[in-house]
């Protein structure tokens, strides 16, 4: 199919292969709306409701998000057949069971630890840090006049550490020198299915994009749609990368309603 693509045009060539498709979708700001405390942030009620019914038509649904496996787990406990992928695949559960790190990143844990420590000891109090194990994420959505200060103590710490850094919404995150991200998990999870749509709203979205893009150019048979959800921070950036935009994730959770009566 050439591009653009439309919703209607998208979801009609998903129909025929609804079994062999694939919905991969990041969590903030795509399934749930970006909250100043992040600890604090739910899917939408009716996204949940679409994605349950959906999961009976495609073959697999998954959630590849930059939190940790345990905190995607908690909030989608109703829905123990969607897969998990946490912090850029550096974790990941399938099918509601345990959690599998990737050992490469296992020896990491005692410096990010230590970072995150250092951070709220150096960082302006307004800074929120939030540690998650395997990566540290500086958020600073409350006082975005911190931003410069917060990028370069992140940047001076990534240098120090030999850590990665990745930018986001309003937030930089530092995690280890381990070959892990968006891109990368999509990559290996669409496997041998005909069909995959990645829905998401940051710049570490568009490598997800890129890989679906990859795969269509290697397989004719393969069909891949790209989604951004619209955003004042980054949302341009990852709209001229996608085929569709929608405007929030409450758009998102009518929009997969309306696909289930296409697909069924």
């Amino acid at each position: 199919m050439t591009r653009p693509v439309t919703a209607e045009q998208a979801w009609k060539a998903t129909s025929g292969r609804a079994g062999r498709c694939v919905l991969f979708f990041d969590f903030d700001g795509t399934l749930a709306p970006v909250s100043d405390d992040p600890t604090t942030v739910q899917p939408v009620a009716k996204v949940m409701v679409a994605i349950d019914a959906l999961a009976e038509v495609v073959q697999r649904i998954a959630i590849v998000s930059a939190r940790p496996v345990d905190f995607l787990r908690d909030r989608f406990a109703t829905a123990p057949h969607v897969d998990l992928y946490g912090l850029y695949g550096l974790e990941h559960s399938h099918g509601g069971g345990e959690t599998v790190t990737e050992p490469a990143a296992l020896p990491w844990i005692p410096a990010m630890e230590e970072l995150a420590t250092r951070a709220r000891t150096e960082l302006p109090t307004a800074v929120l840090v939030e540690y998650k194990r395997l990566s540290v994420a500086l958020h600073w959505r409350t006082s975005p006049q911190l931003a410069s200060t917060v990028e370069a103590w992140a940047t001076a710490e990534a240098e120090r550490l030999g850590l990665r850094v990745q930018a986001g919404r309003m937030v930089v995150e530092l995690k280890p020198p381990v070959d892990s991200d968006k891109g990368k998990v999509i990559g290996e999870a669409i496997g041998s299915a005909g069909c995959a749509w990645y829905f998401g709203d940051d710049v570490s979205d568009i490598k997800a994009f890129n890989a679906l893009r990859a795969r269509e150019a290697a397989d004719p048979d393969f069909f891949g749609v790209c989604v951004a959800v619209a955003n004042p921070e980054t949302g341009q950036e990852v709209a001229s990368a996608a085929d569709l935009t929608l405007d929030s994730p409450e758009a998102l959770a009518d929009f997969l309603t309306d696909a289930i009566h296409v697909l069924r």
